[in-house]
């Protein structure tokens, strides 16, 4: 009878123990959290967080729900069917010139869209200024969609006269338009420029080029959301810790990006290592702001709001500070310390 009351104890402790494993926080059950993405290289982060035990390890039980494009997603966030997301920065910031009470908390990633044409075209299209007069197909309030009309702006086009944009659900329905000749460009982001490639299409310009270091992603909450403070500093704990297992382990990270991205895994190896995409979480306010007046400058919005107040650095600089205090001799931490400050004070 001792002897099965003893195994019954260690039954119970075992248990007691995965429970703790499991939530993060001894003696706390773990914090839902329902975070939209898009299956994209992009959001790797979220994966690897996920699969990597870095949300759970800091209390959080993260459902991850998939969507094809910013635009349903923003809506989503503001519907309150989403907690926090990342979808690009034209979507939040065309909501937030509209009235929406959204907030920046950190970043996902940045840069990553082109421009395609079919091979026969690709000679006609060396410049954003070869596309007068053409037709160009994006997807609705994607990131490259706002550089684009920023950069024909810059080149002395009135994208609202002087071509005409087609503004498609996602990028898959861009290239079948640029493959079938309905348009003569079109706007997608990684891995679906290297899809298109594939298919036999060519990337003309790349958005780098035309905006360098622009921001593409951002962590957005509510208004409301935003007042679980200690949430999002955790959240972003856990996305910091997946960005520093993205750069040291190759491998496994393409291994959890292929669970929630179905394609080839040599394309989405390069897609998220070939260097056109910034892969930091960092919420880089100063490209924000300059995002936003290209935004303002180019038509796109119609607001004279300040953006900068919809952006909270705080939160990302407590959870990187809080990361750098656990293991103050991690070059990594110091260096995304450094480049906080060179990106975030106004």
């Amino acid at each position: 009878m001792g002897r099965k009351r003893s195994l019954g104890f260690a039954l119970l402790a075992g248990l007691a123990a995965l429970a703790v494993a499991a939530s993060g926080t001894p003696g706390h059950a773990a914090e839902t959290v329902r975070l939209g993405y898009l299956p994209v290289t992009g959001h790797a982060k979220f994966f690897v967080a996920k699969e990597q035990g870095f949300f759970a390890n800091e209390g959080l039980d993260v459902e991850l729900i998939e969507f094809i494009n910013s635009a349903d997603g923003i809506n989503s966030i503001r519907a309150d069917k989403l907690d926090v997301g990342a979808f690009g920065t034209t979507a939040p910031l065309a909501h937030i010139a509209k009235g929406a009470d959204l907030r920046i908390i950190a970043g996902i990633m940045g840069e990553d869209a082109s421009i395609i044409t079919t091979a026969a075209n690709a000679s006609k299209v060396r410049g954003i200024a070869d596309l007068k007069g053409k037709k160009v197909a994006t997807v609705r309030l994607a990131t490259g969609d706002a550089v684009l009309r920023g950069a024909l702006k810059e080149a002395g086009i009135d994208w609202k006269t002087d071509l005409q944009i087609f503004e498609l659900k996602n990028p898959p329905a861009v290239i079948e338009a640029v493959k079938s000749g309905q348009v003569d460009a079109g706007v997608v982001w990684g891995p679906h420029d290297l899809r298109a490639e594939e298919q036999g299409l060519k990337v003309v310009i790349r958005s780098d080029t035309l905006q360098p270091g622009h921001p593409c992603c951002r962590l957005v909450v509510t208004g409301e959301g935003f007042k679980r403070t200690a949430t999002w500093e955790k959240f972003v704990r856990a996305i910091l810790r997946a960005e520093k297992f993205a750069k040291e382990n190759r491998k496994e990270t393409v291994d959890n990006i292929l669970k929630y991205v179905k394609l080839d895994r040599a394309l989405i190896e390069k897609a998220y290592y070939h260097g056109h995409l910034e892969q930091k979480s960092d919420p880089n306010a100063k490209g924000v702001v300059k995002f936003w007046t290209i935004m303002q400058h180019s038509g796109f919005v119609d607001s004279k709001e300040s953006i900068a107040k919809f952006i909270d650095v705080k939160i990302y600089e407590n959870a990187l500070n809080s990361l750098a205090k656990e293991d103050p001799k991690e070059a990594f931490w110091k260096n995304l310390q450094k480049e906080f400050k060179e990106r975030n004070v106004l």
